[in-house]
């Protein structure tokens, strides 16, 4: 269990791709995973992993069938760390599963977890506005994650200490197939996290200021995952901020990215009614 929780907070020194042995090369940047799972996965509205073992199996829109806790942890090691998969018979993946049942202490299954994923602002009823963003980036975020989104690093390049700010875009960020790409899953995020010391009770930002920022970052240049139209095999259940095709919608890229999400949810739904009606 103690493993698993320095596998979290301490990513890139134990399986990041500049430690030593490299049979541990696994994740494929220096990011931690309480670089999105704050403070081991422990904070109140910031991705936290409390209870999330009791949630598995559970059905997996992405994949289309029901995801064991353990595929979940592969998941986010292809995608957030742009990496590959953990040995499935692996201390690694023991650990981690180890400290997630512990998290899990006191939480049966189906029950409620305060302070779950990241929040929900009210949706903008307009596009987010990357340009705008550009602006709030500049003035509230760059002090730590750098003007190019580069983040600040805990040592130098191949000394395993990751960094004590992550970069937010770039080589050695997540990839585009990651949920932080998604507009609302990284809005609500920055809106309750960010800048650091944010709690969700005191958000520094706006919520305006977090769509736009939010759009901002997601528009830049990341590493790629193929194959991420088979994502979602029904297409119905898609995301309305996945930010790659194809759709089951006639609503193009550029909004599925930025929004407004109103009109494309609206669709979907009376598509959903169109596909029951004809089962």
């Amino acid at each position: 269990m103690r493993y698993g929780r320095n596998l979290i907070s301490k990513t890139s020194s134990l399986i990041g791709p500049e430690v030593a042995d490299a049979t541990k090369r696994l994740a494929g940047n220096n990011l931690d995973c309480q670089s999105c799972h704050i403070n081991a996965g422990t904070q109140e509205f910031g991705i936290p992993l409390v209870g999330v073992y009791a949630a598995f199996p559970a059905y997996a829109a992405r994949i289309g069938s029901v995801e064991t806790i353990e595929e979940r942890i592969q998941n986010c090691m292809e995608r957030s760390m742009n990496g590959k998969p953990l040995p499935p018979e692996g201390p690694e993946i023991t650990a981690l599963v180890s400290y997630l049942k512990f998290l899990a202490t006191g939480h049966p299954a189906g029950g409620a977890i305060e302070g779950r994923d990241s929040g929900t602002m009210p949706e903008l009823d307009r596009a987010a506005d990357p340009q705008k963003g550009r602006q709030v980036y500049a003035t509230t975020c760059a002090a730590c994650h750098g003007n190019t989104g580069q983040g600040q690093r805990n040592g130098k390049v191949g000394d395993a200490k990751g960094y004590m700010f992550p970069p937010l875009w770039g080589a050695d960020s997540f990839n585009d197939g990651a949920g932080m790409n998604r507009l609302i899953t990284s809005a609500n995020f920055i809106h309750s996290n960010m800048p650091a010391g944010t709690t969700w009770k005191q958000p520094a930002l706006s919520p305006n200021d977090a769509w736009d920022v939010a759009a901002y970052i997601n528009a830049q240049a990341r590493p790629a995952l193929p194959n991420l139209d088979r994502d979602y095999p029904d297409k119905l259940e898609k995301p309305v901020d996945a930010p790659y095709g194809p759709y089951a919608d006639g609503f193009s890229i550029e909004q599925h990215k930025l929004g407004p999400f109103s009109p494309i949810k609206a669709a979907v739904a009376k598509l959903k009614l169109l596909e029951a009606a004809h089962k």
